[in-house]
């Protein structure tokens, strides 16, 4: 089975490759969890995040955004002191800011899905890249959503981070041609 060689063979990373990558996301809390795990995974390895994923989503309360938006300087020392999770402040305080902006986008906007998926018109992007040398690092739409999400006062949002973010909820289908996921996810529910 031929996979995008991105994933290795680390069976952590197989799974998330085989089973979330790419695959639409329409859930807020998946959404913003997502979002701060991506800005999180900025300098490191995506390896190293999805080992401390379990370990963030009880670290931040399920990525209830707001829950987190209510958090104290005492959840960022607690969270400081949290071997589980990535323990830089700057990253820490940038998921309790976005989780605030979240809000306000959602008051704005009805959802966080109803804002984020307009930068592709509601519709999964059909790539069809050969190999992995291919994939872009940001697109056009990654910087327009950078540039809101700056703008809105959202951190670790970098058009690198915001296209990583497009690829894993699936707003662009970036498996390479010869990966199974690939037919899978441009034609969902078909078993192709």
């Amino acid at each position: 089975m031929t996979r995008c060689r991105w994933c290795g063979n680390d069976p952590l990373y197989v799974a998330y490759h085989d089973n979330e990558w790419g695959i639409p996301v329409h859930e807020d809390q998946l959404l913003f969890e997502f979002l701060i795990l991506e800005g999180v995974q900025a300098g490191l390895s995506w390896l190293t995040i999805l080992k401390k994923r379990d370990n963030y989503r009880q670290a931040f309360h399920g990525f209830d955004c707001t829950r987190i938006a209510k958090y104290t300087e005492t959840d960022v020392t607690r969270l400081l002191a949290d071997s589980g999770i990535v323990r830089n402040r700057l990253k820490i305080e940038s998921a309790i800011r976005n989780a605030r902006c979240v809000l306000e986008i959602e008051e704005e906007y009805g959802s966080l899905d109803m804002y984020l998926w307009r930068y592709v018109d509601g519709i999964p992007k059909q790539n069809a890249w050969k190999s992995i040398s291919e994939l872009p690092a940001k697109t056009e739409a990654s910087e327009m959503m950078s540039k809101d999400l700056k703008k809105r006062g959202f951190k670790f949002v970098g058009p690198t981070i915001c296209y990583a973010f497009m690829q894993a909820v699936g707003m662009v289908n970036d498996h390479t041609t010869d990966c199974f996921r690939y037919e899978q996810i441009r034609h969902p529910g078909t078993g192709v």
